[in-house]
Order: C-alpha cells, then sequence, then structure tokens
C-alpha cells in the first residue's frame, strides 16, 4: 500500500480516544483509575528489610567493578550503624550480587529494585556521551530571550525539547487522514489534512472517584491535548531510526542530533526490554518469590505471655480505678512487646537458572515490523549562586493515557558543581496480602514494623532511591510512581547544571497519534521554509515573498490567524496542558494511594 492509500485509524482520529486493541494486554500502567482502584497496578507487599537489601544491593553495584569484588562490601555493610541489617540480609545479598555479576558482564546492566528499576553506567559509550553534548550545544547556544524557561521552574529548568510545547490540540491540530509525512517533508506540508476534531465528553470513560467526575482535567485521558511522539523503525541488526521528526526539534539543523537520539534510543531497548519483562509475567501471573516471607505476627518478648506478676499490678490502683489498671496494663504490653521481624532464608538462584520462565520481552523482535513510538525530552536544571538549590519533583506516572507510556527511560549526560541527585520510587502494594497474616486481636503494630505502613493507611510502600549520576541510562516501567530528589550546588560560589535526554516509550501494543500523522505545528518552521532561506532583506529581482522588504513579509506572515500555531501561542497552549496535568497528577495520587489496609477484628 503507497503511502497515498494509507488510511490511518487511531485513536483519538477514526477511533474512539480511549481504544484499547485486544490481540495482547497492554503493558500495566499506573494511570487508569479503575486499574489503581482494582489492584491491576498493585505490586506484592514488601518487608522493610527486603526494601533494605535492595538498597544495599542498590548502593554495592554502584561502585566500581563491583561485579569482581561483591564479597569485599559484606563487613562494609554489616558495620552500618543506622539501618536494621543482620548477617543473614548480607549473606543474601552477596549471593544475589553474585549470581547476578554473571548476566551483568554480559549486560552492562543490572535491576536494583522490584517492578523493574533497570540501570547502567554503560549502556551509553563515552563517544556517544561526547557526540550528544555536542549536538545538544547549537540548542543551548541561543540569546537569552530565546531560552525556554519551563513555567513555574523560577528560571531553573532550561527546557531544550519538550512535548508540552506544540502538542496535539484536539479542535485545533490538524491531522492527515491518510499518507504519512517524513523528516524531508514535515515542514513544507504544514497545514496540510483536516483538523482534529474533539472527542465527545459522553464518549470518555467515566472516573471511578465520584469526586473528580465534574472536572475534566482530574480524568486519565484528556479531551484537549496529547503529546506527539516520534515514530521508530527497526533496521538492520537492532539498529533504529526515527522515522518522523522528534516535536519541538527541527529536522534539517539538527539532523546530527537525530542520529544520536537514534543510538540512544538503540541503548535504550534492552533495558526496557528487562524492566517491562516483569510486567508481562504479572499477566501469566508469574510472580518471583519474596526474599523474606512473613506469614504471622511474634513478639518477643511477649509481655501477655508473660507471668502476671510483671508489669502495673492491680493493687498499685484504687477500688474505683479498675479501668484505669486495664489502660495501664494495656499501655505496657505495647510499650514493652517487641515485632520479631523476619529473617530471608539462604539465596538459591532460580531453578536450573531459568530466570527466562514466562514471557521475556524482545521489543527488537516482537515489534520488528510495526516499529515504536517515543516522546522525547532534553533539560537541563541549572542553579547559580544567586539560586543554588532545587527543591525537587513531586510523585507521579509519565503522561495521561492518551499518551499510553508504559516506560521511560531518563540518561544523565552532564553534571558539574551539584551534590548528589536521586530519584525515588514507590509503589503501590496489595493491601490484601496483609489481611492473610496471622495476627493476635486488636495487634497491629506488626503492620508499621514489618511493611512501614499503617492501619487504614494508604497502601502505598517506599522502595528507595537511584542516583543519578552522569553517564547512567536509568529505566523503570509506568507502574511506579517516581520524583526528583532536592539537589543542590557543591561549591555554593559557583554555577552547576544536570543535563538530561527523557525517552518515554508509548506500549507498543497500542500505536497513537504521532508526528507522522500531524505536519509540524511550528509557524517559525514554516515560514522560514515558505522564504526557502532566502535572506530576510529585499533581493532586486526577485518577485513573491522572497522580494518583499523584512517588515511586509511580517506583516503576511503574522496575518495568518489558523495555522500553523504561532510560538506565543504554543506557549499559552503549554500552560493550558500543564494546569491540566497538574489537576490529573493530584487527583491520580488521591488514586494511587486510595487503596488502604483494613485489619479485620477478629
Amino acid at each position: 500500500m503507497s503511502n497515498a492509500d494509507y488510511e490511518i485509524s487511531l485513536p483519538g482520529f477514526g477511533l474512539p480516544v480511549e481504544y484499547v486493541p485486544t490481540a495482547r494486554p497492554l503493558f500495566r500502567n499506573a494511570l487508569e483509575t479503575g486499574e489503581l482502584s482494582e489492584g491491576y497496578a498493585q505490586l506484592r507487599l514488601t518487608t522493610l528489610r527486603e526494601f533494605t537489601m535492595l538498597n544495599i544491593m542498590n548502593e554495592i553495584t554502584d561502585k566500581p567493578n563491583w561485579q569482581k569484588k561483591a564479597t569485599k562490601w559484606r563487613e562494609e555493610a554489616l558495620a552500618a550503624t543506622d539501618r536494621d541489617i543482620t548477617e543473614k540480609m548480607i549473606d543474601w545479598c552477596i549471593a544475589e550480587l553474585q549470581h547476578k555479576a554473571k548476566d551483568f558482564e554480559e549486560t552492562w546492566s543490572v535491576s536494583v529494585y522490584n517492578a523493574d528499576v533497570v540501570k547502567s553506567d554503560h549502556a551509553v559509550p563515552a563517544a556517544l556521551k561526547e557526540a550528544l553534548k555536542a549536538a545538544v550545544a547549537p540548542l543551548e547556544q541561543v540569546p537569552a530571550h530565546e531560552k525556554d524557561w519551563h513555567p513555574g521552574s523560577d528560571d531553573k529548568v532550561l527546557d531544550l525539547v519538550h512535548p508540552s510545547l506544540f502538542p496535539l490540540v484536539y479542535g485545533r491540530s490538524r491531522i492527515l487522514p491518510n499518507g504519512r509525512v517524513g523528516l524531508d517533508d514535515c515542514i513544507t506540508r504544514s497545514g496540510e489534512g483536516v483538523t482534529i476534531a474533539m472527542p465527545r465528553a459522553d464518549s470518555m470513560p467515566p472516573n471511578d472517584d465520584d469526586e473528580d467526575d465534574d472536572d475534566e482535567s482530574a480524568q486519565p485521558y484528556s479531551r484537549r491535548f496529547q503529546w506527539l511522539p516520534c515514530d521508530v523503525e527497526f533496521v538492520d541488526e537492532g539498529a533504529v531510526k526515527i522515522a518522523s521528526y522528534v516535536n519541538n526539534l527541527h529536522p534539517k539543523h539538527h539532523r546530527a542530533l537525530y542520529g544520536v537520539l537514534e543510538q540512544l534510543i538503540q541503548c535504550a531497548i534492552p533495558l526496557w526490554n528487562r524492566a517491562l519483562t516483569p510486567l508481562a509475567r504479572l499477566e501469566e501471573r508469574i510472580v518471583p518469590p519474596p526474599r523474606i516471607s512473613y506469614k504471622g505476627c511474634e513478639y518477643d518478648p511477649d509481655p501477655e505471655a508473660g507471668p502476671d506478676t510483671d508489669g502495673p499490678q492491680r493493687a498499685q490502683f484504687a477500688d474505683e480505678e479498675e479501668d484505669e489498671w486495664y489502660e495501664a496494663r494495656d499501655a505496657w504490653y505495647v510499650a514493652t512487646r517487641r515485632v520479631v521481624l523476619p529473617e530471608p532464608g539462604v539465596f538459591t538462584p532460580p531453578v536450573g537458572d531459568n530466570a527466562n520462565t514466562g514471557r521475556v520481552v524482545d521489543l527488537a523482535n516482537e515489534y520488528k515490523d510495526a516499529g515504536l513510538q517515543v516522546f522525547v525530552k532534553l533539560a537541563n536544571i541549572h542553579l547559580t549562586p544567586e539560586k543554588p538549590e532545587y527543591g525537587g519533583g513531586v510523585w507521579h506516572v509519565e503522561g495521561k493515557l492518551n499518551e499510553h507510556i508504559c516506560a521511560s527511560a531518563i540518561y544523565y549526560y552532564d553534571s558539574e558543581n551539584i551534590t548528589s541527585s536521586r530519584l525515588a520510587f514507590r509503589q503501590q502494594s496489595s493491601a490484601e496480602e496483609a489481611a492473610v497474616i496471622d495476627y493476635q486481636q486488636d495487634h497491629h503494630d506488626w503492620l508499621t514494623a514489618v511493611f512501614g505502613c499503617e492501619s487504614d493507611g494508604p497502601a502505598v510502600q517506599n522502595i528507595g532511591s537511584v542516583e543519578t549520576r552522569e553517564g547512567r541510562l536509568l529505566v523503570w516501567p509506568n507502574i511506579l510512581q517516581h520524583r526528583v530528589e532536592p539537589f543542590a550546588l557543591d561549591d555554593k560560589t559557583k554555577p552547576g547544571h544536570r543535563k538530561i535526554v527523557a525517552l518515554f516509550l508509548v506500549d507498543p501494543e497500542v500505536k497513537v497519534i504521532s508526528t507522522a500523522n500531524v505536519p509540524c505545528q511550528q509557524r517559525a518552521w514554516w515560514r522560514e521554509a515558505v522564504l526557502g532561506g532566502l535572506n530576510e532583506g529585499t533581493i532586486p529581482g526577485k518577485k513573491g515573498l522572497a522580494g518583499l522588504p523584512l517588515e511586509i513579509k511580517d506583516q503576511v506572515f503574522n496575518g495568518v490567524d489558523d495555522f500553523p500555531i504561532s510560538l506565543e501561542e504554543a506557549k499559552q497552549i503549554r500552560l493550558e496542558l500543564m494546569e491540566e496535568r497538574k489537576t490529573f497528577v493530584a487527583a491520580n495520587s488521591e488514586a494511587f494511594m486510595h487503596q488502604t489496609f483494613s485489619l479485620c477484628e477478629h
């Protein structure tokens, strides 16, 4: 079928915006309110001690040549006085790391938290990092008035490429009903197509939270906006090619950066495979066993099982103070008893070293013909002696359901004069698992001591954080919430920065409207293309626009009211999009924490 015959049918155009194909389940995510309410985004309830073990292994795998020196860190970990660590926990960690070392030397990446969070300091070659810096430099070296400081960031976050600028706007953007645009014709074909209709309100799936039903911004799907990903094709030997323009990255002026981004996407794919495989296995009900199991609550000391002569005595209270005696004795029980914390067993590699039980995600093979879709963001955080601190971000998952993001990858390619920065994660845990644990009537302290949670509190657990050091590629699935932790200048007398490339993967089981379907919307790009790169001044002997004085040309282009979109209007649209997503993030976080521990009395 030729491009001219290609009829598109995508969510939001030809299909309902909430359309989901049924051939294979999508990867689970924490965006859908219904899925959060029904537990589809839940991970197993994990003990604090297991989280401690995961954090220890994360720290050890941050050390140079850890795979050759794992046992060296045993005594160092045991010497830590600020953690609840036992020898059995350390023995398990060392054994698991020795097992992981074999895989690390083949993949140069390691899964550090359940779900999986995957990190690599070797996935991106040093030469590619330098090529990235060189290719990004033209985006940074612009006049001060052209720098795009992210709204609300106090001029600390500099957007170089951001999908919130010039997004798809329902009722405003133009989409090709057939055919596609590539890198070479996406600008010259600006304005082609038809205006995409705004989805009907009655066609949108309802929010399970009645309180938010009247606020469209709180809904998982947007009736107003969608980020636009680029299409990515697989070519020979696992390499990839960006087949449609990266939104807000000029395909001609920054073609070198396109080549670098292609290589970065190729580097991210093996890590995405690792991060998504556990989610695929959840659909097959294949869940790895916990490192530490907890079946029932025990106390040591257990004053209730001790002699009645211990603790407050009846004789210490007047005859009419019997209730006070009971209260004092109960308070003594609570203050005296200690929950016995569980220990791990002995680490045993998967039977037959068969770590591939169940589906193993392989994006290059499974989607070789269909390709992938990726959102691209490049942003710098700049700190100065006048503004020396970055306050961190809020807990969130990426995007709205219009984008169907299933996993993220961030490459931290340049850090200078900043304190250690980290990305934190938290999970929605299974409250039902707590209900089957054996415990005594009215005794709920084990929930806090063992799992760090509270009775009637949210079934959400902080997993831990990963250092976002220079040269690191970090990947995680969109089933986890994440948050950038605060950092500051190291030397407060000098400026500092942190620079990233973020790649957000669209669930490959569903195609969304991309830049292949929407010719570029930037009026400035279109203006330049129309002028054909001719000089801006009067050119003797030239007819048409090229021969007009600059001020007349400006009047002509500024008189184009409908399309393409001016930068001024795009920035206003961005503010509206950001406000909508701010509302959604708050509603989504509330839904994320909606499940609570309700311990039955028995």
